[in-house]
């Protein structure tokens, strides 16, 4: 089943987003993660992709494969365009096919120094080739704007044109402040994206953690984080069960607000998918 048709079907989907692990058991692991995952019964799962011998780059074909075909969940694979060639494309494209995967979220990926260049800067420019290869493809939406873009409403544009390049869902990068989506949805509706854009949450778990996603993606930081992150400093544990229920309340928020889908990052933690699907369907 495609992404497209799961939104054109059901209410307000709810995904989630593992990674592979690294190392030759990696396949096994996420076996074990995904048996716990479907039941909770996701409308579907995406699966992470590490270009350039990232330590998973295989293993999420494999993963995905796994995901639809042995727990008959709806899987999604990500594609990045870092150091892609043509021919490389070309191979993933069949690799997909032969494995069954009819979901793909295109995505530009961390820019890896690396690598030597590839045919595609943008992920935007794959979107149209994977289209042409049957495949229902997503891409990612940037309710605070992407890193690299400071105008907000050049990101914008720039994900009308991914829409245009024959997009059906766009997935969110994470963000702490629901108004933020508030504020970016309204700007994509006058923009005239009319696909929909399901939001990705991701649980704050340490001090650390939280760092280093406001540095990666340039996601703000509101008061009552800095004030948990304050109070529970010397306890990890309530930190991480602080952080938790912070992201089951944004959840809610969105969900009442009538957002198109809501994605967990489960950062492979099936216990958080399962206190945030509880607080979603309670």
């Amino acid at each position: 089943m495609t992404v497209a048709e799961i939104f054109e079907t059901r209410k307000r989907p709810v995904s989630f987003e593992i990674f592979p692990p690294k190392g030759d058991l990696s396949v096994d692991e996420a076996r074990s993660v995904v048996s716990e995952l479907a039941e909770l019964t996701p409308d579907f799962i995406s699966v992470t992709y590490s270009a350039g011998g990232g330590g998973n780059v295989g293993a999420t074909t494999e993963v995905a494969h796994m995901i639809s075909h042995e727990f008959e969940i709806p899987s999604v694979a990500h594609l990045t365009c870092q150091g892609l060639t043509r021919a490389g494309l070309a191979e993933k494209v069949e690799e997909f096919r032969a494995a069954g995967i009819e979901n793909v979220l295109a995505l530009r990926g961390d820019p890896r120094p690396d690598l030597p260049a590839g045919d595609f800067e943008h992920a935007s420019d794959l979107i149209g080739p994977l289209v042409d290869a049957g495949f229902c493809v997503g891409a990612a939406a940037y309710p605070e704007g992407h890193i690299d873009c400071l105008d907000v409403d050049e990101d914008v544009r720039h994900l009308k044109e991914k829409q245009d390049a024959g997009a059906s869902f766009l997935v969110t990068q994470l963000f702490f402040d629901d108004d933020c989506f508030y504020r970016f949805r309204e700007r994509t509706i006058h923009a005239g994206i009319t696909i929909p854009i399901t939001c990705g949450i991701m649980p704050f778990l340490s001090k650390k953690q939280v760092s280093r996603m406001i540095f990666m993606c340039g996601a703000s930081l509101p008061s009552p984080i800095i004030k948990l992150l304050a109070r529970y400093e010397g306890d990890a544990e309530a930190l991480r069960e602080a952080g938790i229920e912070y992201a089951s309340d944004q959840l809610v928020d969105l969900a009442r607000h009538g957002v198109d889908g809501l994605h967990v990052y489960t950062m492979n933690h099936p216990d958080i998918a399962r206190a945030n699907v509880g607080a979603i369907r309670a």
